[in-house]
């Protein structure tokens, strides 16, 4: 499903307000790791989801990969997809306001 960018401009606006917790995994584009040293190391998990692995492989690529980099980890940055999220949550938004 395409969407205009106008109507994803809508959706970023809206799960800005989301604590990241909260964010299925199946809805985040990539992890950023931000290592101390100014380095960073970015796992596509966009890439891997179409390269055939399910979410479960995808959280074990991830842990094993935080656990790899243990104190080096500075900080970690959730890239989300937000044409998944609008096209989990679009349909459900449209049957609960259909009514009003």
């Amino acid at each position: 499903m395409q969407f205009s960018d106008e109507f994803l401009e809508r959706w970023e606006h809206i799960i800005d307000d989301v604590d990241i917790t909260d964010v299925p995994l199946e809805c985040i584009k990539k992890v950023v790791i931000k290592l101390h040293g100014k380095r960073q190391r970015t796992i596509n998990l966009d890439l891997l989801r179409r390269q055939g692995l399910d979410i479960e492989e995808i959280e074990t690529v991830m842990s094993r990969t935080l656990s790899d980099f243990g104190e080096a980890v500075r900080d970690v940055d959730f890239i989300l997809d937000v044409g998944a999220i609008a096209t989990i949550v679009q349909p459900e938004t449209d049957k609960l306001l259909k009514d009003l």
